[in-house]
């Protein structure tokens, strides 16, 4: 029984919901959660690592090497022995050669002046010997161990320039998840203050509907008593089912927001805490929204990495200089003697091109070209974002000013409505009038939430291009 009910307790957090989330808490969810943003970090992460890859390239390369062969071949044979420090005499067929020659030297001493008749060996004959010792040598086998360093001392800058790239690249990463996160907290923001408004609109609705039902009631009992027709109920009753009819479209729209919101968070909304306030606009100059912008961010830091590129680029015409470094030893058994017959290597190269069809040349001029082609973006973005900023906040302005009349509107039809239907009670109005005065107070209403829409989406888009609290 505890087992079971300590395996509900641990289940219960996989079933939860979020109930009257604040805008704050759903922020840092989408901070934690969004996989889109965790895609992006884990770019960050390639980046970095990248980085390191160039960065590395400026300490060299140790390797360890073994080689384990088998060769019968004369010159393999050979040369193992060689590097083995065994190589010995015989291994030129020595043992072929001492004999003859002993013999020719012999019957030199003999008959001095030259060689007794018929004796046809020479030391011409002699030095035509093909020695069967080194010609076809026994199979061999042959182990090798040893370590490589080699490590480049001067590469016109090349390496450190390459690094700095790399970190350029970094930096534009972070941007970019920058730009994600903006971009996710603009679309929960967007959606929070959307649910907020279809809930004050549903609110509204719910008072025309108050109202409407309670036109329906009066006129029920005008027909009752004979002062109203059964066709002004009916109009009043088709009303009604409009009233209701906007409600219902309004509530499927307000459970979609939350199923959207719940796909930015990754976790599952149930509710929130309304808000009835519209967002306030950022209050910046507009040199710092345009230092603030992500996209002219990386602008410069693109232009960096071309002014790092020509470096580079450079870098070809100037002399290489690596240096090199190898010890090891042999044998025809692996380890063994290692320190008595082992050897070493070291040494330097410069390698510097003369000529090569001028392609360096071609590739430095076409880095200088993107150099001059990315200066041109830098101030092309920071023109166009300028203008689209300035179009932003001239209809953010323009907004203000239409909600601030239809918020009065709204009063005026709403109160309209009122004095009609009043009016409609003593029979001094037609119920047709009622009805269109409810009809200019609903469409006051719908247009009133659908501006303040516009408004918050506006400033939500401002504060998305001037990378607004992120920094």
């Amino acid at each position: 029984m505890k087992k079971t009910l300590l395996a509900m307790v641990m289940t219960l957090p996989l079933f939860a919901v979020q109930q009257n989330l604040t805008l704050e808490q759903a922020l840092d969810l989408v901070r934690q959660n969004n996989i889109e943003v965790k895609v992006a970090e884990q770019d960050i992460l390639m980046k970095e690592q990248e980085h390191n890859e160039a960065v590395g390239y400026n300490y060299g390369r140790l390797d360890l090497v073994i080689n384990a062969l088998r060769s019968n071949d004369a010159g393999n044979v050979f040369g193992f022995k060689l590097q083995s420090r065994e190589a010995s005499f015989a291994d030129f067929g020595f043992s072929e050669f001492l004999a003859p020659m002993g013999e020719v030297l012999e019957q030199m001493n003999a008959h001095p002046g030259g060689l007794p008749p018929g004796f046809t060996r020479g030391m011409g004959s002699i030095l035509d010997i093909e020695p069967e010792d080194l010609n076809y040598p026994d199979a061999r086998n042959h182990f090798q161990e040893k370590v490589q360093y080699q490590v480049p001392i001067y590469v016109g800058g090349k390496l450190q320039k390459y690094g700095e790239i790399t970190d350029k690249m970094t930096t534009i990463s972070k941007l970019d998840r920058q730009k994600v996160l903006n971009q996710k907290l603009f679309e929960t923001r967007k959606t929070y203050y959307n649910i907020s408004l279809v809930e004050n609109y549903i609110k509204n609705l719910n008072q025309i509907l108050k109202n409407v039902e309670e036109l329906e009631d009066t006129v029920s009992n005008m027909v009752d008593e004979g002062y109203a027709l059964d066709i002004d109920l009916l109009q009043v009753q088709t009303k009604k089912a409009d009233v209701l009819r906007m409600i219902n479209q309004a509530k499927l729209n307000r459970d979609l927001a939350y199923q959207y919101l719940s796909f930015l968070l990754d976790d599952e909304v149930a509710s929130i805490v309304v808000l009835d306030n519209d967002v306030p606009m950022p209050r910046m100059k507009k040199e710092e929204m345009l230092g603030r912008n992500i996209d002219i961010q990386k602008a410069h830091m693109g232009l960096e990495v071309t002014d790092l590129a020509i470096d580079v680029e450079k870098a070809s015409f100037l002399p290489q200089i690596g240096a090199f470094a190898e010890y090891g030893s042999a044998d025809n058994t692996f380890l063994n003697d290692f320190s008595d017959k082992d050897a070493y290597t070291f040494g330097v190269q410069l390698k510097w091109n003369i000529f090569n069809g001028f392609v360096d040349k071609s590739k430095y001029e076409k880095a200088k070209i993107q150099n001059i082609k990315m200066q041109h973006q830098v101030e092309l973005a920071k023109k166009g974002i300028g203008l689209q900023i300035d179009k932003i906040i001239t209809s953010i302005k323009s907004k203000d000013y239409d909600i601030q009349s239809l918020r009065e509107k709204v009063k005026f039809t709403r109160r309209v409505y009122e004095n009609y239907y009043s009016r409609y009670k003593e029979g001094l109005m037609s119920i047709n009038d009622v009805l269109i005065k409810n009809s200019e107070e609903i469409q006051a209403v719908l247009s009133l939430v659908k501006t303040r829409f516009e408004r918050n989406n506006k400033v939500f888009e401002l504060e998305n291009i001037i990378n607004k609290g992120i920094l």
